[in-house]
Parts: structure tokens; C-alpha cells; sequence
């Protein structure tokens, strides 16, 4: 063999092996993610379906909560997503030729996120809509019972599934763009139909993050609030804990001593309401033993950082929105070739990409927050241990069309510069400059809107319960007026 031969095979051999290595760092990270949403769902599930007498239930609803476990770590992926990537880029500036880090490249970044555009197209459009039909499903009438039947029904069902919405996509298409070529490219279905459709949903996503968003950042100071310990003049636990083990009181002596024999008495109900409340008092009793450094330094330095925060992610989608004005590079657009270890995709260096990463996490907790606040879906808030597994496939989907859109939509506020890598990047409506202006200028004014209404109401009525102006029998602002007969009584 001559020498170029032996060149041509070394390469190949090379080339072979960073294949191979890219798919074992795929494989173990999306291994630890499957684990980690596992053991999440299985702290949520209703044990009761999943130990009931019939084996045949109990055996769909765990084939159904591993299809759902998988769905949740391709949405935990890809809220990982952009920020490992701006994390690598910035790794490999500043450590260009470190041996230990060569595994870190551009092909192997570009793979993840082609990987998980494709797990989210395979779960919202396959896996998630078969283990909904898989647990409603009992069998066809006639057909021998057990899981084979239930998968029979569930295929057909997909199969209708699947025929009705390539018919709405084909509607959808030819009244936006009425070309024929257009409407030919669908019959096209791995290069085009998926990824349109996935464009559609993508598309919902984020408009769905542009509500959730901005309710959850406004509600973030409340749920920090309550998982925290406020200082004195803020808080009363004492008279907290009076209240709650007088509320215990009560029930309890409700329940040893059912003197109404006209009243029907819920007495689980009752329970329940028990054990809530010495789950409450014994909360109490934790926060009451705080110590001083943690009630008087810790809640403000946590609500100095979340405003800190708001205050930067309104600012800088601010900034944006007149660089869209000026440069039509401001537009988001998609990257074909992952070129990572070249450039900064931040102005500030590495201080400016570890701030992008955490205005990323903090807006997409915040839209999660925002998600369940929200009256439409509050509905579908996990419960521990008592959550159906028709809500759990509910949460799956819903959490699955939020952290997909999160890589368009940070791109689009400007929270980074980092293009859009693979079928990420080919959505349609990403290129149309009306569409991403008023996108962000609703974000902006949305923001500001909610931030500025409630913050000041929170503070308007904790002011008023510290000094205990909510006791008085005035009417005061922010606080509901007594009716006539309360004040008479």
C-alpha cells in the first residue's frame, strides 16, 4: 500500500473513533438525565395505580411512565442545551490545547442538538400521544383482552392520529404559503413534514413563553418569599403557629366528637386537613428556629438577586430591540457548522457568558412558575405521591413545548449571540423582522407590566401587615372591605 492509502485509512480510523466516542457522551448523558426524571416521577406517581389488582393496568401505566420519563429527560436536555454549549465555547478559549478537553469539540455539540430535535419530534409527535391512547385504551370489542390488544387500539388510534394532523399541517401550509412546490415538499415527510410541524409547535411554545414568563417572574418574589425566612417586621410566626394549632385543635375535636347527626361529616376530608396542618405547624416551627444571619440577611439579598435579575433580563431584551433597528445581524438565525473555541459569543468574556447562562435558567424556572400559576393550567400541578398518570403524560408534553422553545426563544430576546445549531435554526418565522420585534417589545412591556403591579402591591400590603394596619376596621387599599353585617357582629 502507498503512503496516501495509509493516510486515507488513518483518517478514516480517526473519524471512526470520534463517532464512536461522540455516541458514548451522548449515551451517558442522556443515561443520567433518564435516571434523574425516573426517580422525579417516581416521588409524583399514585402508587394506586401502579399496585392494583389487575396486573394488565398496572403493567400499561409503567410502560406508559417510561415513555413519559423518557419525554422528560429530552425536555431536561434540551434546557440543557444552549447553556453547555456557551459553557464549551468558553472552555475552549480558554484552554485551546488542554488534552483532557479534546473529546469537547464543535461535532460533538452539533450532535446533541440534532439529537434532541429528534427526541422531541419522536415524543410530542409519536411517544406522548400512544401513552395517552395506550391508558385510555381497554381493547377493541371482540378482541381478546390483555396488553396486545390495548397496543392494537392504541396503533389505529395513532395512525388516525397521525392522517389527521399531516391533513390540518397540509391545510396550514397551503393557506400560508399557496405554492405548489410548497405543498409538494410535505409529501416529503422526514425532511420537511417533521420539521414544519415541529416549527408549528416551536412556534406555540414560544408564545406560550411570552405569558408564562412574565406572570412567573412577577410570582417569583411571593414563591421565594414563602420558601424563605422573612425578617420580624415582615413576619409573625408566633401568632402563625397560634393560629395553626388552633385550626388543628378544632378539627381534631371535630373528629373525636361528630355531635351533628343532621351534618354528614367528610371525616377523610377532615383527616387530610389534619395532616396538612401539623405539616404546616412543623414548617413553623423550622422557620421559627432560624437564625438571625438567615432571617435578616438572607431574604433580602434573595429578593435584591431575583430583582437584579428581572431588572437585567428587561434590560437587555431593551438593547435588543434597538440593535434590531439598526443591524440586521441582531436577527436570529441558524448555524450549520458548530465552529466552537473561535469567538465570544458575549462582549463581556466568560463573566458575560456565565451571566447568560443564569438569566437562561432564571427565565425558564420563572416560565415553569409562571406555567403553573397561570389559572389555565393550574390544574396540572404535580402533586407528591398523588398525581394521575394521565396528568403526568399532561405535565410531560407541556414541560417538553416549553424547554424546546427555551434555545429559540433566549436567542430571540438577545440573552445570547449563540446561533441556533441544526433544524433548530430552520424555522421560517425566525427570519420575518416584525414578527421577532414585536416579540420583543410585547416581552418588554409584559414585564414591566406585571413586575410593576405586583411588586407594589406586595409591598403595599406587607407594610400593611407589619404594622398592622389589616386589623383595623378602616377599609384600607389592597385588602377587602368587611360587610356590614361582620362589622355589626
Amino acid at each position: 500500500m502507498e503512503a496516501a492509502d495509509y493516510e486515507v485509512l488513518s483518517v478514516r480510523e480517526q473519524l471512526f473513533h470520534e463517532r464512536v466516542r461522540e455516541c458514548i457522551i451522548s449515551t451517558l448523558l442522556f443515561a443520567t438525565l433518564y435516571i434523574l426524571c425516573h426517580i422525579a416521577l417516581t416521588h409524583f406517581k399514585k402508587p394506586a395505580e401502579f399496585t392494583t389488582v389487575d396486573d394488565e393496568d398496572a403493567t400499561v401505566n409503567k410502560i406508559a411512565l417510561e415513555l413519559c420519563t423518557f419525554t422528560l429527560a429530552v425536555a431536561l436536555g434540551a434546557v440543557l442545551l444552549l447553556p453547555f454549549s456557551i459553557i464549551s465555547n468558553e472552555v475552549l478559549l480558554s484552554l485551546p490545547r488542554n488534552y483532557y478537553i479534546q473529546w469537547l469539540n464543535g461535532s460533538l455539540i452539533h450532535g446533541l442538538w440534532n439529537l434532541v430535535f429528534l427526541f422531541s419530534n419522536l415524543s410530542l409527535i409519536f411517544l406522548m400521544p400512544f401513552a395517552y391512547f395506550f391508558t385510555e385504551s381497554e381493547g377493541f370489542a371482540g378482541s381478546r383482552k390483555g396488553v396486545l390488544g390495548r397496543v392494537y387500539e392504541t396503533v389505529v388510534m395513532l395512525m388516525l392520529l397521525t392522517l389527521l394532523v399531516l391533513g390540518m399541517v397540509w391545510v396550514a401550509s397551503a393557506i400560508v404559503d399557496n405554492n405548489k412546490a410548497s405543498r409538494e415538499s410535505l409529501y416529503d415527510f422526514w425532511e420537511y413534514y417533521l420539521p414544519y410541524l415541529y416549527s408549528c409547535i416551536s412556534f406555540l411554545g414560544v408564545l406560550l413563553l411570552l405569558v408564562c414568563t412574565p406572570l412567573g417572574l412577577a410570582r417569583m418574589f411571593s414563591v421565594t418569599g414563602k420558601l424563605l425566612v422573612k425578617p420580624r417586621l415582615l413576619e409573625d410566626l408566633e401568632e402563625q403557629l397560634y393560629c395553626s394549632a388552633f385550626e388543628e385543635a378544632a378539627l381534631t375535636r371535630r373528629i373525636c366528637n361528630p355531635t351533628s347527626c343532621w351534618l354528614h361529616l367528610d371525616m377523610e376530608l377532615l383527616h387530610r386537613q389534619v395532616l396538612a396542618l401539623q405539616t404546616q405547624r412543623v414548617l413553623l416551627e423550622k422557620r421559627r428556629k432560624a437564625s438571625a444571619w438567615q432571617r435578616n440577611l438572607g431574604y433580602p439579598l434573595a429578593m435584591l438577586c431575583l430583582l437584579v435579575l428581572t431588572g437585567l433580563s428587561v434590560l437587555i431584551v431593551a438593547i435588543h430591540i434597538l440593535e434590531l433597528l439598526i443591524d440586521e445581524a441582531a436577527m436570529p438565525r441558524g448555524m450549520q457548522d458548530a465552529s466552537l473555541g473561535q469567538v465570544s459569543f458575549s462582549k463581556l468574556g466568560s463573566f458575560g457568558a456565565v451571566i447568560q447562562v443564569i438569566l437562561i435558567f432564571y427565565l425558564m424556572v420563572s416560565s415553569v412558575v409562571g406555567f403553573y400559576s397561570s389559572p389555565f393550567f393550574r390544574s396540572l400541578r404535580p402533586r407528591w405521591h398523588d398525581t394521575a398518570m394521565t396528568q403526568i403524560i399532561g405535565n410531560c408534553v407541556c414541560l417538553l413545548v416549553l424547554s424546546s422553545a427555551l434555545p429559540v426563544f433566549s436567542r430571540t430576546l438577545g440573552l445570547t449571540r449563540f446561533d441556533l445549531l441544526g433544524d433548530f435554526g430552520r424555522f421560517n418565522w425566525l427570519g420575518n423582522f416584525y414578527i421577532v420585534f414585536l416579540y420583543n417589545a410585547a416581552f418588554a412591556g409584559l414585564t414591566t407590566l406585571c413586575l410593576v403591579k405586583t411588586f407594589t402591591a406586595a409591598v403595599r400590603a406587607e407594610l400593611i401587615r407589619a404594622f398592622g394596619l389589616d386589623r383595623l376596621p378602616l377599609p384600607v387599599s389592597g385588602f377587602p372591605r368587611a360587610s356590614r353585617k361582620s362589622q355589626h357582629q
